[in-house]
């Protein structure tokens, strides 16, 4: 009929069912399904092989135990562990309020300084200073030529090697653990607060232990425990000062002794003290959550602090920065020198490098892959399971090198058995050790423990991604898979990039697990400055140390530049 309106394919136009839907999801649900069991037997697994490893020691080991090594353990641990927590939160704290509410000369370049410490292990600062301060080192011995003694034992300052000495050297390198995250929710927090404070006639001290401290104890909390957590997983700052914690005495039954049965013993003890501090930094999180307003927060308008006492406050912030880098950044630079000039390049400091690289590589490709699919299981998979994947990544994290070292014997002991049967059975002959001994047992350590910061940045980047770009992805007829790899990956690879140079650079700082876990007659750059170290020839592990610390400041430099950058951008806001 002429005018008629042309028939309609009703079929075309009919949603597709449930039952489609739940059909076509069954193979993605399935897939994620078996990567979440793989991660949780990754992570998992070496928890559960020391628990299996501590139950074969015999019995009897636990008297001598719990009578001559525990105790001191426990207590030096208990007391380091107490000390460095006040130091950092102290300096953290104090450092993030000076640059925050403050303005005085040479704020801007404090401000960025003050994460210097955090391109420098432990074990490298205190590396450094046992040689500055020794009875006959470059500090002593200008004393006492200013003072008039002629003999090193007539002026001889405090001993560095002590529980004390220990504590304000791990205190003074970890505290940007907590001077970042603070001053970041000092910074971001809207400012109507502390100058209501203010205008109502407080103090500066009131204002800041009434009104920015409460708010800032979130930020607190979680800083002090990642620096606890780095200051329980130190095995060569504490051997060198001669502190008998739970890490050191793990190392010296399991190597010294031939004792695994006993050093997984002591690593329980570890897991424990870990679950304490995890504890404890829930504990003083809790209740602490915080709503803003809708509109952008005001910046926290500084103080000008003139004259004698804004050189007072630049002084006052450059100690920490002076102790905890640049100090140590000095002799290592100046030794080094001294070191290449006087004998020539180590000979075997270009194997040392490669091998750093190689294992540092392999774990950083690993983690940045793994990383990205893990941050976008929340979005690919809502649910339990996307986030339970994520939360998994988090306790490798908390587990200390040394408890890692041990608890992946077994898993990979047992790996090697399947794997060389299975390969005896195809071609007739297999090599005994495939991951065991191997480079391979050290790549998967590092993976496992540093997995969390390769997700964290890329939960980070993905978060900034608006939702309405997936999702017009899939309204083109994309899938899960195909949207992730041509519109998620192309805007987050940045993040990604970050998070692995995070993990490059914490894998090559690595100590604990890469001297349990290294192969025989292996050196990398950290293990071959804790053997120099502990021979005493201090000076031939410089050209090490002062490679390792050059690898820290990178990223150190690139946080220095965003937080310039911020700078720059809130002084052009009109």
């Amino acid at each position: 009929m002429k005018g008629a309106a042309p028939a309609i394919d009703v079929g075309a136009l009919a949603v597709p069912s449930s039952t489609g839907r739940v059909a076509r999801a069954w193979p993605r649900t399935l897939g994620w399904g078996a990567a979440a069991l793989a991660l949780a037997a990754l992570v998992l697994s070496p928890i559960a092989s020391l628990v299996l490893a501590a139950a074969r020691g015999d019995g009897t080991l636990w008297p001598h135990l719990l009578a001559h090594v525990l105790p001191r353990a426990l207590v030096d641990t208990g007391l380091l562990l107490a000390g460095v927590g006040v130091l950092v939160v102290v300096l953290g704290t104090g450092a993030a309020w000076l640059v925050s509410a403050y303005a005085f000369p040479g704020r801007r370049w404090l401000e960025a300084g003050l994460l210097l410490p955090m391109a420098v292990p432990t074990y490298i600062v205190a590396y450094a200073y046992l040689d500055l301060m020794h009875p006959i080192g470059p500090v002593q011995t200008v004393l006492r030529e200013w003072l008039g003694y002629a003999r090193p034992r007539d002026f001889v300052l405090p001993e560095l090697r002590s529980l004390p000495g220990c504590i304000l050297l791990l205190g003074f390198v970890l505290y940007p653990y907590v001077y970042l995250p603070t001053r970041a929710l000092f910074l971001m927090q809207a400012a109507n607060l502390i100058e209501a404070g203010r205008m109502l006639g407080r103090p500066p001290a009131a204002v800041f232990l009434r009104v920015a401290l409460p708010l800032a104890r979130p930020a607190i909390a979680l800083g002090a425990s990642l620096a606890l957590m780095e200051a329980l997983n130190d095995i060569g700052a504490a051997e060198f000062l001669g502190v008998r914690t739970l890490t050191v005495q793990v190392y010296a039954t399991w190597v010294n002794r031939s004792d695994l049965p006993g050093a997984a013993q002591i690593a329980l003890v570890m897991l424990v003290a870990v679950l304490g501090l995890v504890a404890i930094e829930r504990w003083a999180r809790r209740g602490r959550g915080f709503a803003g307003t809708a509109q952008r927060p005001r910046d926290l308008a500084r103080r000008p602090l003139r004259g004698w006492r804004g050189w007072a406050a630049l002084a006052l912030g450059l100690v920490p920065v002076t102790l905890g880098f640049l100090i140590p950044a000095s002799y290592l630079v100046h030794a080094a020198v001294a070191r290449v000039a006087r004998t020539g390049w180590p000979a075997t400091i270009l194997p040392e490098i490669g091998n750093t690289v190689l294992y540092a590589s392999l774990a950083t490709g690993l983690a940045a892959g793994i990383g990205f699919l893990v941050a976008a299981a929340p979005r690919l998979l809502p649910g339990r399971l996307g986030r339970g994947m994520v939360r998994l990544t988090g306790l490798g994290y908390a587990l200390p090198g040394a408890i890692l070292a041990i608890g992946l014997l077994g898993p990979l002991a047992l790996a090697d058995t399947i794997l060389s049967e299975g390969l005896t059975r195809l071609f007739g002959a297999a090599p005994a050790l495939i991951g065991l001994g191997t480079g391979g047992a050290l790549v998967i350590a590092y993976l496992i423990r540093f997995l969390a910061v390769s997700v964290g940045t890329c939960e980070a980047g993905l978060g900034r991604i608006p939702r309405s770009l997936p999702d017009a992805g899939r309204m083109l007829g994309r899938g899960p898979a195909a949207t992730l790899a041509r519109v998620q990956w192309p805007l987050a690879w940045p993040a990604v990039l970050s998070g692995a140079l995070l993990v490059f650079v914490d894998c090559v700082k690595e100590l604990p697990a890469t001297l349990l876990l290294r192969p025989l007659n292996v050196e990398t750059l950290a293990t071959h400055l804790y053997g120099e170290a502990a021979r005493g020839t201090y000076e031939d592990g410089t050209v090490a140390a002062l490679l390792i610390v050059l690898v820290g400041l990178v990223p150190v430099i690139v946080l220095m530049r965003l937080g310039t950058r911020r700078e720059a951008a809130v002084a052009a806001r009109p």
